[in-house]
């Protein structure tokens, strides 16, 4: 049986700034895969679509999420969903953005690459 695992955003906030990465997995499993993805404010998301569905959770900042052919701001509370090989990514970022991330099925890039 599995077994649960507990997480402090902050912390795997804190190793992706350590080693330079924007986005640091923390969990992996048969079904899905989470990690933390951080933005500057004024940087560029070098994002690609990716082959899985997936779900962001905006924990900080402030910026426009752009997935097809809508966009919206999102900020602190945000939540997006986006499916499997769609485009996207965040735009006009003005706030230092820090978000949580599922993949599902788990993401098929190596850790620690753009998400």
């Amino acid at each position: 049986m599995d077994q649960p695992e507990f997480h402090e955003f902050e912390n795997v906030r804190k190793e992706g700034e350590a080693s330079g990465q924007r986005y640091v997995e923390f969990l992996r499993v048969p079904r899905m895969s989470a990690g933390v993805y951080v933005l500057a404010a004024g940087a560029a998301d070098p994002q690609q679509p990716h082959a899985e569905d997936e779900l962001y959770i905006v924990i900080a900042g402030r910026a426009t999420v752009w997935a097809g052919d809508e966009s919206r701001p999102v900020g602190p509370g945000s939540i997006v969903y986006v499916p499997a090989e769609m485009p996207h990514r965040f735009t006009d970022i003005t706030e230092d953005l820090r978000v949580a991330v599922v993949f599902s099925p788990p993401e098929s890039r190596p850790t620690g690459s753009a998400s």
